[in-house]
């Protein structure tokens, strides 16, 4: 299939390109005459991060104490929710790794939106995005892992897993070594086969019939895109959860569950 050119990803290459094919050539990657230097999932990337901060900034300078804005609740309201999830699976340090999984699942759901807006395209429907979701989440995890548990410990919950008889390393061991590095093909491949399905399914219909075929498929992409997202927080929370856990934060967590029951 033809690859579509995006004009924003034409201007951008027009003002950058030059610069960016020096910088390139000059270190060994050489980039074929007449293609794009900066790739067009590189871009809309790029404009997410763009639209995401100057949203931020608009609400970070109208908040209110007393009197909120619609936009600051609905934010109210996302991070609410976020910090429930992380509580209810992680426990009460939960809430210190909301800015990780509160800006990738905010990337997530902008990014599948955004291919509904003509002239942009979803760069969760290319899989270097997907894959590089998948890796920050895989590498974060690791490491609040080791992080909280140290590394002899959290190496250990590898091979003899809690509750498991330590005779059985030499066949869990390998089981949880593949479990872990799939994780990385699961998560990625995952979102780009959603996204990238319902993209194309959009052009082969735009291409049957323009403007009107097209719009049941975008309605359900916006519903299966926040579908996505979710999925993909949810996942991140999960094994962050059996990366930091540990008897004395089941302790804190059963602790807490009673004292807001007896409250």
């Amino acid at each position: 299939m033809e690859q579509h050119k995006f004009w924003i990803v034409e201007v951008v290459n027009a003002w950058l390109g030059p610069f960016v094919r020096s910088v390139l050539e000059s270190r060994g990657f050489h980039v074929a005459p007449g293609a794009d230097v900066i790739p067009d999932y590189l871009v809309m990337c790029a404009l997410i991060v763009l639209f995401v901060t100057v949203l931020c900034l608009i609400v970070r300078s109208r908040l209110s104490v007393e009197n909120p804005g619609k936009l600051q609740i609905v934010f109210e309201d996302l991070v609410g929710a976020v910090v429930g999830l992380l509580r209810e699976n992680i426990g009460p340090k939960g809430p210190k790794y909301l800015p990780l999984i509160g800006t990738i699942g905010l990337f997530i759901f902008v990014a599948n939106m955004m291919g509904k807006i003509p002239g942009l395209m979803s760069p969760t429907a290319n899989i270097n995005v997907t894959v590089g979701c998948a890796l920050t989440v895989w590498i974060y995890y690791h490491f609040q892992g080791l992080k909280e548990q140290g590394l002899i410990a959290y190496f250990k919950h590898f091979f003899v897993p809690p509750g498991s008889p330590w005779w059985l390393f030499p066949i869990m061991g390998p089981i949880e070594i593949i479990s872990h590095l799939s994780r990385v093909m699961s998560l990625s491949l995952r979102l780009f086969g959603n996204i990238f399905g319902e993209e194309l399914v959009v052009i082969i219909l735009a291409s049957i019939v323009p403007f009107i075929a097209p719009l049941p498929m975008m309605v359900l992409g916006v519903v299966t895109g926040s579908l996505q997202a979710f999925i993909f927080v949810l996942l991140t929370t999960i094994y962050l959860a059996a990366a930091v856990h540990t008897e004395h934060d089941h302790e804190e967590h059963v602790n807490e569950a009673h004292a807001h029951a007896a409250a």
